[in-house]
């Protein structure tokens, strides 16, 4: 079973709508960074200390052990040579469940690794941090610092699939320039196109953009590369729902049911396919 299938699954279930809340599925951002460039040294220099800003100004309202602690934390990272001597920082922000920051000490880890995966977990850090941030101000620089290492690590590695990916989400969700990433994704898609990741991220911009037809698609070729990727029985049938096509809705319900081993989200899911035909009976 792949690391995204065994993420927990929160299924959230209303009078008219099923929500799937997967590790991978579409965030929704307080702000557009309208006025960021992607790509430029000199911006990727301004973005870091933009979120150097952040990161200080809340360490400053920290209470005064867990400063000392984090000020020791810092100090003894900064001079130790070891390449995994911030952790112990990261866990600091991970703990104060601040993943942003953690974010942060993460690729100071990875500038030391100066390896592709490290770059990639970095990359993958700032990525999901945002939708975990609450001041929307911060969002852009999460996004570019993502981008950042993403970059880094394709330049040590340009088979880096999964950084190219994630690179292009970036592009797509955090950038004025949605196209670039599209453009990567197309590229990728030259060369493997039975890549569940890429499917996925195909699949859900086109459900950010309402295009529940282009989804769909996207869905039914993750289950036919990956026919137990259950998660994507879900996803399609939030997608029937939304057209209103009900009867679709609960076929994709019930295989979800009949394969999942979940007993809690099965349940949930039963649950709510009776609820369905009632509503529609």
């Amino acid at each position: 079973m792949t690391t995204a299938r065994k993420t927990q699954i929160s299924l959230v279930i209303t009078a008219g709508v099923l929500f799937v809340l997967l590790f991978i599925a579409p965030k929704k951002h307080l702000a557009k960074p309208e006025t960021l460039k992607a790509g430029s040294a000199e911006h990727a220099h301004e973005t870091e200390a933009t979120l150097e800003s952040f990161l200080t100004s809340t360490s400053k309202s920290l209470s005064l052990k867990e400063k000392t602690t984090y000020d020791d934390l810092v100090s003894a990272g900064q001079k130790s040579t070891v390449d995994t001597a911030f952790i112990p920082v990261v866990q600091f922000w991970d703990r104060l469940k601040r993943p942003d920051f953690a974010s942060y000490y993460v690729e100071k880890i990875a500038d030391r690794k100066q390896t592709t995966a490290a770059y990639t977990k970095a990359g993958d850090r700032y990525f999901y941090a945002v939708r975990f941030v609450k001041d929307g101000n911060e969002i852009p620089a999460l996004y570019q610092s993502a981008m950042r290492c993403y970059q880094k690590a394709l330049d040590k590695d340009a088979k880096n699939i999964d950084a190219k990916i994630q690179l292009a989400a970036c592009y797509v969700e955090g950038s004025p320039d949605p196209m670039k990433g599209i453009g990567l994704l197309k590229e990728v898609e030259k060369i493997d196109s039975s890549n569940v990741k890429l499917q996925l991220t195909f699949a859900f911009f086109s459900v950010k953009s309402g295009q529940w037809d282009k989804a769909i698609k996207r869905f039914e070729t993750v289950l036919r590369i990956d026919p137990m990727y259950l998660e994507a029985y879900l996803h399609l049938a939030d997608a029937y729902e939304q057209k209103q096509e009900f009867a679709k809705t609960i076929e994709m319900l019930e295989k979800y049911a009949a394969l999942t081993q979940d007993a809690t989200a099965k349940q949930e899911v039963l649950k709510y396919i009776e609820q369905l035909r009632h509503k529609t009976s």
